[in-house]
């Protein structure tokens, strides 16, 4: 039995590994690749197994760099089970669907400027209904069941804490009478954030896969972040500018309306106008409404007080394209929560290009930025950037607040990985290269574990 290391092992997105055990062959997870456009391209190439050999898929959440190519395996030959937590199940049905539906847009877009150019037409990675029949594989399992998927080999789910319904994951495979435990912790969440639990203690493994995005360094306190919010959208006001907040429609943009209604009295939202501007984010922020009983204590009392999800008195959820357009005639006093959260696409970049040369306007940067993208531009402090082919200069101001990630900083992954009592050997993947590197460095000064940073293609024998 062993294990394979392929996706998010040379960067951050794509998240890819298989475990092979007893005659079985099972991926965990199967990620898109994002970034700059010459990786995003990487997202057609053959996948590195044959997917009909696949028995199996487990799905540690569903966020598109974990889930975004299932349907591409579908396409090319996977019909095994999908296995997801319940929540992931319904998020991935907005998520899959909604990415599906890009695919073809893309294609369109690309194949009107190739008949100008007299080259031949390109297919979209999948389609609608390629997604549709993924979705149909699915598997719901709850956090905390064990379940024996393939001959030999069992699964359990544990909460993350990273986004609703996100897993860490526990595998136990047999082969000739030999045990060995694997754990993926997927994305992991921080300590004490609102709305999500803390992750889950695993105590014992003999093999852990771990994520390190923020491996290198630690999140601001979350009681200066809410602070710097406060002062943000204070300085917007004085200034009398649009705020911008690209945030990701599944997690990120929950949390800021969160947020916005817990401290609506404390930052005077009662003279601004927020948007909700994301189709996908208005209907996830309703999933997230369906699952109380995966909330931490703070938001199950708040959900007690309410029959349905905390509305803001000024609150706009823009669904319809017209509506999005809309917004951009206003000059001041808008708050605007929009995807993609890395600037790649979405609507967010409509009023990026409305506000950006704007004296007075602002940009608040809430979560991660892989290199390459528009945001991450932005957070360098790129004096100028291109959107839709077009050059416009930065004159709003860019804040970066760090302390909203999702993501465990370095601090969170060592408390979770601190929990094993197995003297565990682990392998660091979803990370920049020197991240990775340096978090390998700090498990072995600072815990005393066995680390390697695992190459793409690299075998492990178990």
């Amino acid at each position: 039995m062993h294990i394979e290391f392929y996706g998010a092992t040379s960067g951050v997105t794509g998240s890819c590994h298989i475990l092979r055990a007893n005659g079985h062959t099972l991926l965990l997870d199967c990620g898109l690749i994002q970034g700059r456009r010459e990786e995003m391209e990487k997202n057609r190439n053959p996948f590195p197994f044959s997917p009909d050999e696949i028995d199996a898929l487990v799905l540690s959440h569903g966020h598109i760099d974990h889930s975004g190519r299932i349907p591409l395996l579908v396409k090319q030959g996977y019909s095994g089970p999908v296995y997801t937590q319940y929540a992931t199940g319904d998020l991935c049905e907005i998520l899959l669907q909604d990415a599906a539906f890009l695919q073809e847009k893309d294609a369109q877009y690309e194949n009107k400027r190739r008949k100008r150019s007299n080259k031949p037409p390109v297919e979209p990675l999948y389609t609608v209904d390629d997604a549709a029949a993924a979705l149909q594989n699915m598997v719901r399992l709850r956090y905390r069941e064990k379940r024996e998927i393939l001959p030999g080999i069992h699964l359990r789910y544990q909460d993350a804490g990273h986004i609703l319904g996100s897993c860490s994951v526990e595998i136990w495979l047999n082969e000739g009478g030999v045990e060995r435990k694997v754990v993926f912790s997927g994305d992991l969440g921080q300590y004490d954030t609102p709305i999500l639990n803390d992750p889950a203690v695993i105590e014992s493994a003999d093999h852990v896969i771990i994520e390190s995005t923020y491996g290198n360094r630690c999140h601001r306190e979350r009681q200066g972040t809410i602070e710097e919010i406060g002062q943000i959208i204070s300085d917007a006001a004085h200034q009398k500018g649009n705020l911008l907040i690209p945030a990701f429609a599944i997690g990120r943009s929950q949390e800021i309306l969160y947020y916005l209604g817990k401290f609506y009295d404390d930052w005077n939202l009662d003279r601004w106008q927020v948007f909700l501007d994301s189709p996908m984010a208005i209907r996830a922020t309703k999933v997230y409404w369906e699952y109380p009983h995966l909330y931490d204590e703070e938001a199950t009392r708040l959900r007690k007080q309410v029959d349905e999800m905390p509305i803001l008195k000024n609150l706009h959820l823009t669904q319809s394209p017209n509506e999005s357009m809309a917004i951009n005639r206003i000059k001041s006093g808008a708050i605007i929560i929009s995807a993609s959260g890395m600037l790649t696409g979405g609507r967010i970049l409509h009023h990026l290009k409305h506000n950006v040369s704007r004296s007075g306007a602002h940009v608040m940067i809430v979560g991660y930025q892989a290199n390459g993208t528009l945001g991450r531009r932005l957070v360098d402090g790129d004096p100028t950037v291109k959107i839709h082919g077009d050059e416009y200069q930065v004159k709003a101001e860019v804040h970066t607040v760090g302390g909203l990630s999702a993501h465990a900083d370095m601090n969170d992954l060592l408390r979770w990985i601190g929990n094993f009592k197995s003297n565990p050997q682990v392998h660091v993947v979803h990370g920049e290269a020197e991240v990775k590197q340096d978090f390998r460095a700090t498990l072995e000064s600072r815990l005393g574990l066995r680390a390697t940073v695992p190459g793409p293609g690299e075998i492990l024998e178990l």
